[in-house]
């Protein structure tokens, strides 16, 4: 992958590409920032540019023979870590470097649930697990392949148990020579303290979305807020969007209508809609990635009614939903009702009862929408 396949992001580019030019390649770096903007793209683009034989000032070459392995994901002194699901077969990321490979050459972007939908495990959890620090070190402590640099993409480090966190510190800190670590992470308020004193930080803006219209349509550059992944995900998943639409307007009409209007027959309602939500062929990863979209528009609610429409990032369907609805949400209850939504994420994420979770979520709204 080179520089420039990767959309946008020229400031970091002339970034990395200046580290390596001044020979001043620090050996720990962390690339964070939102899903979707190209993050894990920069991190194997630098590792290229790096191995490249004949890179000019602007990028690698393409056609020499480290450039053409680093096309295939294959150069030997290439490593990548990464969330797994183990099973009785396969518990190291070794063991999934075939789907890792697939849908980085075959998708270019692709979020946490997209690569657990690779694996087959969409309604489980990933992790990065104690035994993968080993292999980490078994890595590292070979020769490089070209007497070059040896790199370990750590993408999603946030997910590392604390056993294997705790094992990279002083590999972090002591690295074997011409070590480069890079971490790709979207929430690196996750990571141990003691890991983020050992990286330097690159933060990656979103993309602009002047950027982002060239490549969609206005509006939904417009929605994407700055991620190619999302505005993709909008165009390529209209039937998923308008469903998390369908369950967030069933949500919070039926709770208006129980804190509100008294409707006690709603009260079922929510009691049956908690039971879907929480039905086990959603998936917890589909059941936060709704809870996130219900921030959202929460969020996009509270906003409307300042009526400045260059603030919000909504679809025309959306929009006519907050007409009606946006007064319910106020400087009152929006912040306890994007608590209790960030609750229920974080308990699902926790492998939490999604029953009791759900219905307790149909719950506090109801109290939480008549609050002015």
């Amino acid at each position: 992958m080179r520089f420039r396949d990767i959309i946008g992001q020229e400031s970091v580019k002339q970034q990395l590409r200046l580290s390596v030019q001044k020979n001043r390649i620090p050996h720990a770096q962390l690339l964070c920032g939102p899903s979707g903007i190209g993050k894990l793209q920069l991190a194997i683009a630098y590792a290229q540019y790096i191995a490249c034989q004949n890179r000019s000032e602007q990028d690698s070459c393409g056609v020499c023979p480290a450039c053409l392995q680093y096309q295939n994901l294959q150069h030997p002194d290439l490593h990548f870590v990464y969330p797994i699901v183990k099973t009785d077969s396969a518990d190291v990321c070794d063991d999934f470097a075939e789907q890792w490979r697939s849908i980085i050459i075959d998708k270019g972007y692709f979020s946490l649930e997209d690569w657990y939908a690779a694996l087959g495990a969409s309604t489980k959890q990933g992790m990065i697990y104690e035994k993968e620090s080993e292999e980490i070190l078994r890595k590292l402590s070979l020769k490089s392949f070209g007497n070059g640099y040896k790199v370990m993409i750590i993408w999603q480090p946030e997910k590392m148990n604390i056993a294997c966190a705790n094992k990279l510190l002083k590999l972090l800190e002591e690295p074997p020579q011409q070590t480069l670590f890079l971490l790709v992470s979207e929430h690196p308020e996750e990571l141990l303290p003691t890991i983020l004193s050992r990286l330097q930080r690159i933060v990656v803006p979103r993309l602009e979305e002047e950027r982002l219209a060239t490549l969609f349509a206005p509006d939904i550059a417009h929605i994407a807020n700055g991620s190619y992944l999302a505005a993709q995900q909008i165009t390529d998943l209209a039937d998923e969007n308008n469903q998390y639409f369908t369950d967030f307007v069933a949500l919070m009409r039926r709770a208006w209508l129980v804190g509100v209007k008294q409707d006690y027959k709603a009260l079922q309602e929510l009691r049956q809609w908690s039971n879907d939500m929480a039905d086990a062929k959603v998936g917890r990863e589909r059941q936060k990635a709704f809870l996130q979209y219900t921030q959202k528009q929460v969020r996009e609610n509270f906003i409307y009614n300042l009526h400045q429409p260059a603030m919000n990032y909504q679809t025309a369907e959306e929009t006519d939903f907050s007409t009606k609805f946006a007064p319910f949400i106020n400087a009152a209850n929006v912040e306890p009702i994007m608590n209790e939504l960030d609750k229920a994420e974080r308990q699902i994420a926790q492998n939490g009862n999604a029953k009791m979770i759900f219905f307790d979520l149909c719950l506090q709204m109801i109290v939480l929408i008549k609050k002015k």
